[in-house]
């Protein structure tokens, strides 16, 4: 069924808009040089903090990219230039790097600060589309986000010049990550309600079952004290330990069923002699991410949780990892 041309028209009218977008971010990436290079040094090497402002739609934006630098690894936030005039510029030191963000670079506000950023001695990169205005003349470092006009029909509304800013404070941000060598256990450190950092900080002793919640036998318990504690715990597998405690076996519900069938008297053998020898283990350190891919690799649905002397000191499940999202 053909769209009526009047919403025809509105769904064209939205890809002008954003192709228009798209080119002003191609332009930015073939004037892209040197200084781009140098701004991320200047961040990456800063002893204090980074701290980055703007004024109306371009203060939005310094906000959005304060807060993506924030969690890949550097100390950043924002300074609204009209409060910094009155006082806040007291959270300014000379070891921070101030990152300024105004389309025009003629930002009444944000220069009224600029004098008094050089007396404290902080560094200052402008990130604008106009090199020859007070603030890119001031700045130790310009990076260029001109744009030929705005997607606005009046070239009025910030939007094409806030999409380009956005994206440099993007492409600082990744950056500067990079060369911090911000890894996933970083991010999941600054992240840890995400479901990334639920899988890169959750350890299995967080989360395993200790004490007498393990199902264990003794190597010489019979075959009937093996299933009685298979079945007086949740987890449908028993651990079998031998004289000093440590693990030596495991025996499973499928291995019972397995006897089942045999058709053999059972009962009175010991656990040692129908266990399966060398059960996969983890240690308490082991992640849980790694946990569940051990689980999903071997199809099981359980694992014994051993330390450094092969003792059992706990259980996990899988539906205790997916409990946590995984």
């Amino acid at each position: 069924m053909n769209a009526p041309p009047q919403n025809q028209h509105l769904t064209e009218r939205g890809k002008v808009i954003l192709e228009q977008e798209a080119l002003a971010i191609h332009s930015m990436t073939e004037r892209l040089d040197e200084r781009f290079s140098a701004a991320v040094k200047l961040l990456a090497s800063c002893p204090g903090k980074i701290i980055i402002s703007g004024m109306g739609k371009s203060g939005i934006i310094a906000q959005k990219i304060a807060a993506t630098m924030s969690s890949t690894g550097s100390t950043a936030l924002f300074l609204h230039p009209a409060d910094a005039a009155h006082g806040d510029l007291g959270i300014v030191n000379h070891d921070d790097i101030v990152l300024c963000l105004s389309k025009s670079g003629t930002t009444e506000e944000l220069n009224f600060i600029i004098p008094a950023l050089r007396q404290i001695g902080a560094k200052i990169i402008a990130m604008t589309g106009n090199q020859r205005s007070f603030l890119a003349l001031n700045a130790d470092i310009t990076l260029d986000t001109g744009i030929e006009k705005e997607a606005c029909p009046y070239d009025l509304a910030p939007t094409t010049s806030t999409t380009a800013m956005l994206a440099m404070g993007d492409a600082l941000a990744m950056v500067l990550m990079e060369q911090k060598n911000f890894t996933q256990r970083d991010f999941a450190l600054t992240h840890p309600k995400g479901s990334l950092g639920r899988r890169l900080t959750v350890q299995v002793s967080d989360i395993m079952a200790k004490g007498d919640a393990i199902p264990l036998v003794a190597e010489k318990a019979s075959v009937t004290d093996l299933i009685l504690e298979m079945t007086s715990k949740r987890y449908g597998v028993s651990g079998i330990v031998n004289s000093e405690g440590a693990l030596c076996g495991i025996f499973t519900d499928g291995d019972l069923r397995r006897l089942v069938q045999s058709g053999r008297e059972f009962l009175s053998l010991s656990a040692g002699s129908v266990m399966t020898a060398e059960p996969k283990t983890v240690t308490p350190c082991t992640m849980a991410k790694e946990c569940l891919d051990i689980l999903e690799t071997w199809r099981i649905t359980q694992l014994l949780v051993c330390d450094a002397s092969q003792r059992p000191v706990g259980m996990v499940h899988i539906h205790d990892l997916m409990a946590l999202g995984l």
